[in-house]
């Protein structure tokens, strides 16, 4: 068992990646950075390069170390088409994009130091990435192939996909299961586990060149958002969320890029309690808004919530009650970001950072969670907007070396609104480097101001 997991009650996890990826100094958006310039879009061919040495990156260095942390010495990943486990799109190559009928992959540690042999028991190879290993003319049946495999290997431990604790992890189909263990070479059932933390290890980890690019596009997200919160994009008495909403929508594809989920835009107004979300508001000057909004490119996910003001006839800034809001927003996340510590589990990060916050005064809610491959990503959760006490998946540390999406709110008191209760939302990309938790691309200080054209 692994030293940094033995008070975690789940029994199982890994150390973390040796060398931390390094952030430029931490950017804090300024009144000139709150519509950042938008970085190239990279070329499909230009981001398939990119791609690639990635994952020859992680294969060599983050792999390695996982599968020994845990003792595995065998993974075994099966896939079907069109119907893809979590972790399988994460180590196939530019070209081969998908599971195509059935995909095996094996990933066998012979010890003693040498690299992790990389096998897909496929009619094909992988570009360099697996090397192909079914000899149809001999077994036409490729579960026998994979059963001369095993056997030739012996391995001790055989981790497949199969987790109550997580889906990241138990991508494994019931079917696939039943063709597996029945591939298994007479004795070896007991010798099959969950690849339960190697999986969540592998999708959460985070190397040095994959912060570099990630930094770059969180910057593409903030351009976007900042672009959609002007007066060239909001037309106050006219526009209404949800015609902000699609346009979002619109500005990703129209720039090739993916959306994991369908951003929102909601309006809080003064006199109206609670917020306007989800049927169309005109949005009026006076308002303030807040957009949640996330793009895929090159493989990753970003994930922000940011919040702009459509200023009144005559005003240059926010009401200072709103501006006072923000700033015990950045107070949560200070008392959250300083709670991290490495294989401090996300429970307790969520009592110490409330802790910290409500002695300061503020009113918090944290519901933090990891990013990456996927933007709910593999790891820890930190709260959960309906539950501030204890998350089972809270249970489970937070290491080094993985980004995070920091997300909360504080609630306050507006003068200016008849001392109406108003929730401050936010969300920014960060990487924890075991020591620090750095933003990604800098946090909101300041409100994007709309002013009408």
């Amino acid at each position: 068992m692994s030293a940094r997991f033995k008070n975690s009650v789940l029994a199982c996890l890994f150390m973390s990646v040796a060398v931390s990826p390094v952030i430029a100094a931490e950017p804090l958006q300024s009144e000139e950075s709150m519509s950042p310039a938008l970085p190239e879009i990279l070329s499909l061919r230009e981001q398939a390069k990119i791609h690639d040495e990635a994952l020859i990156e992680r294969f060599e260095t983050v792999l390695p170390k996982l599968m020994r942390d845990n003792g595995i010495d065998m993974w075994v990943i099966i896939a079907r088409e069109y119907n893809e486990d979590p972790v399988i799109t994460t180590m196939l190559d530019a070209k081969n994009m998908r599971a195509r009928r059935r995909t095996i992959l094996v990933l066998f540690d012979p010890g003693k130091g040498k690299p992790i042999e990389r096998l897909v028991v496929s009619k094909h190879g992988m570009n360099g990435m697996f090397e192909a290993a079914w000899d149809m003319d001999k077994y036409p049946n490729q579960w026998d192939q994979l059963t001369e495999i095993i056997a030739e290997r012996d391995p001790n431990k055989i981790a497949i996909n199969t987790s109550e604790l997580t889906a990241f992890a138990d991508g494994l189909t019931h079917s696939q299961y039943i063709g597996f263990m029945s591939s298994l070479p007479s004795g070896m059932d007991s010798r099959v586990v969950s690849a339960y933390p190697l999986a969540v290890g592998w999708l959460e980890t985070r190397t040095p060149s994959e912060m570099e690019r990630y930094q770059e596009m969180v910057r593409v997200a903030h351009a976007i958002i900042g672009e959609g919160f002007s007066g060239k994009v909001v037309k106050p008495g006219i526009t209404t969320n949800e015609d902000l909403v699609w346009w979002y929508r619109q500005r990703v594809n129209d720039l090739g890029l993916g959306s994991w989920f369908h951003p929102s835009v909601e309006v809080t107004r003064k006199g109206v309690e609670g917020v306007m979300r989800g049927k169309p508001a005109v949005i009026e000057k006076g308002d303030m808004l807040r957009v949640d909004f996330g793009i895929v490119y090159n493989g990753y996910s970003t994930d922000t919530q940011h919040v702009a003001y459509v200023l009144r006839d005559g005003e240059t800034d926010a009401p200072e009650g709103l501006k006072a809001g923000l700033a015990e927003n950045n107070a949560v996340q200070d008392a959250l970001t300083s709670s991290y510590k490495d294989g401090r589990t996300g429970n307790e990060i969520l009592r110490l950072a409330r802790e910290k916050a409500i002695a300061q005064g503020l009113r918090p809610t944290i519901y933090t969670h990891p990013i990456g491959y996927h933007g709910h990503g593999a790891g820890s959760s930190i709260g959960l907007s309906e539950n501030q006490t204890m998350v089972p998946r809270g249970e489970y540390p937070v290491y080094a070396n993985t980004a995070w999406s920091i997300e909360l709110k504080a609630t306050k008191k507006v003068p200016e609104w008849n001392n109406q209760d108003v929730d401050f939302k936010s969300e920014e990309d960060a990487f924890f480097d075991g020591k620090k938790v750095r933003y990604v691309d800098g946090r909101q200080t300041k409100f994007h101001l709309i002013k009408a054209e």
